[in-house]
């Protein structure tokens, strides 16, 4: 009996070591957080000068700017394309506080670079057809989405050939 209570004792204080040892340190995770963005109190916003009023009404108008498509694999100007760049030039000429970025896409097939370098070209010829109506070439800003803003997603020809476009997106100075 007397074994068993010194048995007993023996597993009480390996069990009590065990439990006492030094325990590893625990890896604190911690999320990223944003930093507070306090908001200060917004004070009535007086009505808008004329200078805005003029910007207001350019981007209304300036909206309607369509889009121009190209052919597979080109970046050059198809002649429906030119019509819409010349009404584009024209409404560009009449808003001169209005720029544009000019946004170059393509369409899913072919890599990623090449759909990039394609995407710039296409939007350089449009940019080029502005400068050459007189427009301000700082008044013009361009961008290459490649193949990674489709506007149609689905795989056939005519999802391809909407995708093969130049989009423009009016910003005031």
């Amino acid at each position: 009996m007397k074994t068993f209570w010194v048995f007993i004792l023996i597993v009480f204080l390996v069990g009590l070591f065990v439990t006492c040892g030094p325990k590893p340190e625990e890896e604190i995770v911690t999320e990223p957080t944003m930093p507070e963005v306090k908001e200060e109190p917004t004070e009535p916003q007086p009505p808008p000068a004329p200078k805005e009023e003029v910007i207001e009404t350019a981007v209304e108008e300036l909206v309607k700017m369509e889009m121009i498509h190209f052919e597979f694999d080109r970046y050059r100007l198809l002649p429906e394309a030119k019509q819409i760049l010349a009404e584009s030039a024209r409404l560009l000429k009449t808003y001169p506080q209005a720029n544009v970025l000019i946004e170059g896409h393509c369409d899913e097939r072919g890599t990623i670079e090449y759909n990039l370098a394609l995407g710039e070209k296409r939007a350089r010829a449009a940019q080029d057809y502005f400068i050459n109506s007189g427009i301000d070439p700082s008044r013009i800003s361009i961008i290459s989405y490649g193949k990674e803003r489709p506007l149609d997603p689905r795989h056939n020809e005519d999802a391809w050939y909407m995708n093969r476009r130049d989009e423009f997106k009016i910003r005031s100075r």
